[in-house]
């Protein structure tokens, strides 16, 4: 979409023209025109033609002929944006090409192989290479049609997104409309990030601080919580963007295709053409791999001083033919990859230490640091694990920190600077008492980890309610941990099993709760009640058993009540239980308080019978295989394993000689290398692993 000065001037002229007169019918085209040509100046090219005042005067002459006129309403109009009522669900759609994942490299001799196997794949002495921002937003798919946008979609797991068209068209800066057909292009899908940019995410917060309500960790969560809001009156207040970079599938109109760009950047120059957002102002291609690292290398210190967070920059084989016969993987193409930035850092002050209680009695030391922003996101509070890591690092309350988020994500305190200590540092003393209870800690000579043993603690008694009701556990919706904690401070949940006798009547009359939420909330605590039973046991808590060892112990029972005379014995023999599991569920059961819970809850209705072994039994083409999942796959490492034990199959811990498959993703390290030592093992790739459940 590019405009020549006479038709900005033009365009310009009948503005004002139209801001003093009545519109007609014959109006309408010229008035979208310049509706559009405000767009693409004010959201693509941050150069604004118009006052808003303006702006909003001519939409609001739009949108009065249009309801005047209903029959000149076409799908393309800017006043199309505007949604009318809610989303009250998002439906799975397709993408025409899976969306893969990138492969990631950290320094210049991961480009240099990947460059070499390039090279080799497409049997080139030299290849040409874009390279690029890498966004940290919230990835999206676009697809077009007849020049029109048809459907806007997130990510979802590669194969399949949530349809959320109606959201991306409050983005501005995502035409509803484009002249594909000026380069001979029927259909085609694009790819983008939508954005927050930092001085949007700030003023967005400060319109939150002015309400009252809890402001936004970061831009990127900013923009990717945006893209599901119900109400797409919302997710235009947020004022986002969409930088779009790739191009995964054409449709030509007809048999010539010689106006349809042959490289990446020639792809995204026609997309900066048909007016969209584009990083072509900060990408380059070159000739070497070496003048490639340097560009990388030099950009990392440039990052700042972009509007919008990236993360790294992206190298891509430049021919879109080449491309192809280099080819992909499942889980990431083999003509790109992300060379990432280091973690972000900055410096900060060691105000306090919290020592919080876990649902298991563990107590973890906290650190309240003075808020820093690093890498977009600002830090207050830091998981320092246990005494050990703070005796370690020496870190004493008031001294000054350097604080980095790991992979751009979890944030850690490196160091502590000693130097410039001035006395009045205090020396951390780790309790010996429980911090909510007061009962003494105890800590065994072959842990890190100093623990509350009185399971009467009210801050396990809320933890272990909260991870019950976890999306991973019995998937309690509504019930977080805000409404578990005002519940229990309301005296009306006090223990797990209490969750199935909760007053609702007078619950409702609570305040910011109503008939609605107590309906929904009634709801999800019914059905519950029919979890699968390794997610009974899961929710239960039991020290050292995760999700996996949950699904081997239901899968060695019919009804939960077996488990409470198995000895350790005869735990060890199931898959994935050793000698301190066992001996940890053994305890377990022995309690009398946790048999009591679980009686209850059968009472309440509670299904602990083991219904999918029933199920499996019925199905399963897999039934006595094993399976175990390394490396970085196309899909969550859960789906893949929903996927197995849904034809009868077995996910097993780690790499034994119990052990049938392993199915390999990316990145995969030393489970594959103790497979192929031991030699008996059938080793899948992921595109194996799908063929053979099918």
């Amino acid at each position: 979409m590019m405009y020549s000065i006479a038709q900005e001037e033009n365009l310009f002229s009948k503005a004002k023209l139209f801001l003093n007169k009545e519109i007609s019918i014959e109006d309408v085209n010229d008035l979208r025109v310049i509706i559009e040509y405000a767009d693409y100046m004010y959201y693509v090219k941050d150069n604004p033609k118009l006052a808003d005042v303006e702006y909003d005067t001519l939409f609001a002459k739009l949108k009065k002929i249009e309801e005047q006129y209903p029959q000149i309403i076409s799908p393309d109009s800017p006043t199309q944006r505007v949604a009318k009522g809610l989303n009250t669900a998002f439906e799975n759609v397709a993408h025409i090409v899976p969306m893969l994942s990138l492969e990631n490299s950290y320094n210049a001799e991961d480009l240099l192989d990947w460059d070499r196997k390039c090279r080799e794949l497409s049997e080139k002495e030299h290849l040409t290479y874009c390279v690029e921002p890498k966004f940290d937003g919230a990835s999206i798919s676009l697809i077009y049609e007849n020049n029109l946008m048809t459907r806007g979609a997130t990510r979802g797991n590669g194969i399949e997104g949530d349809d959320i068209s109606t959201n991306l068209k409050q983005i501005r800066s995502i035409p509803l409309k484009a002249p594909l057909d000026n380069f001979g292009i029927q259909q085609i899908e694009i790819r983008g990030e939508v954005m927050m940019t930092k001085k949007r995410f700030e003023e967005y917060n400060e319109k939150l601080i002015a309400k009252g309500e809890n402001i936004l960790a970061n831009a990127r969560n900013a923009a990717s919580g945006s893209l599901r809001i119900k109400n797409p009156t919302e997710v235009a207040e947020r004022n986002l963007d969409a930088f779009l970079y790739h191009v995964s599938f054409v449709l030509p109109q007809g048999a010539n295709t010689s106006k349809i760009p042959t490289t990446h950047l020639a792809m995204l120059q026609a997309l900066d053409t048909l007016g969209f957002k584009t990083s072509l102002a900060h990408t380059k291609t070159f000739d070497t791999i070496e003048d490639v690292i340097q560009y990388v290398q030099t950009f990392e210190e440039q990052r700042d001083t972009l509007p919008y967070e990236i993360d790294g920059m992206v190298i891509k084989v430049n021919d879109l033919a080449i491309q192809e016969q280099v080819g992909q993987t499942s889980h990431h193409p083999r003509w790109a990859i992300a060379y990432k930035f280091k973690a972000r850092q900055g410096t900060s002050k060691l105000l306090h230490i919290e020592f919080q209680v876990g649902r298991t009695g563990s107590v973890t030391p906290v650190a309240k640091i003075e808020p820093v922003s690093v890498g977009g996101v600002t830090i207050s509070s830091i998981s320092l694990f246990n005494e050990d890591i703070i005796k370690e690092k020496d870190l004493r309350v008031g001294d000054t920190i350097l604080v980095e988020r790991a992979g751009d994500v979890i944030p850690n305190i490196v160091k502590p600077y000693p130097e410039m200590r001035n006395g009045n540092e205090q020396i951390i003393v780790f309790p010996r008492l429980c911090p909510v209870c007061q009962t003494p800690l105890t800590k065994p000579d072959t842990e890190a980890v100093w623990r509350c043993d009185n399971i009467e603690c009210e801050a396990q008694i809320i933890e272990r309610i909260i991870h019950f009701a976890s999306k991973n556990a019995m998937d309690i919706r509504g019930l977080g941990e805000g409404l578990v904690k005002k519940f229990y401070e309301q005296g009306v949940l006090k223990h797990i099993d209490d969750i199935y006798h909760l007053p609702y009547d007078t619950l409702k009359n609570l305040e910011g709760f109503g008939e609605k939420s107590m309906q929904n909330l009634q709801k999800a605590i019914e059905q519950s009640k029919t979890q699968a039973l390794h997610r009974l046991l899961f929710g239960l808590g039991i020290r050292y058993v995760g999700e996996t060892t949950a699904k081997a112990l239901a899968r060695s029972a019919s009804h939960l009540s077996e488990l409470y005379t198995k000895t350790i014995e005869d735990l060890k023999n199931i898959e994935d239980v050793g000698e301190k599991v066992a001996a940890s569920i053994v305890t377990f059961f022995a309690n009398k308080n946790n048999r009591k819970l679980i009686e209850n809850l059968e009472a309440c209705g509670v299904q602990l019978s083991n219904t999918q072994k029933v199920d499996a039994l019925q199905s399963g083409a897999l039934i006595g295989k094993t399976f175990l999942f390394t490396g970085t796959l196309s899909v969550k490492r859960s789906e893949a394993e929903a996927l197995a034990e849904a034809k009868g199959g077995t996910i097993l811990g780690s790499v034994s000689t119990k052990l049938n498959y392993l199915v390999v993703g990316t990145d995969a390290g030393s489970k594959l290398e103790k497979a192929k030592k031991l030699g008996t093992i059938t080793i899948l790739t992921e595109d194996e692993f799908y063929k053979l459940i099918n």
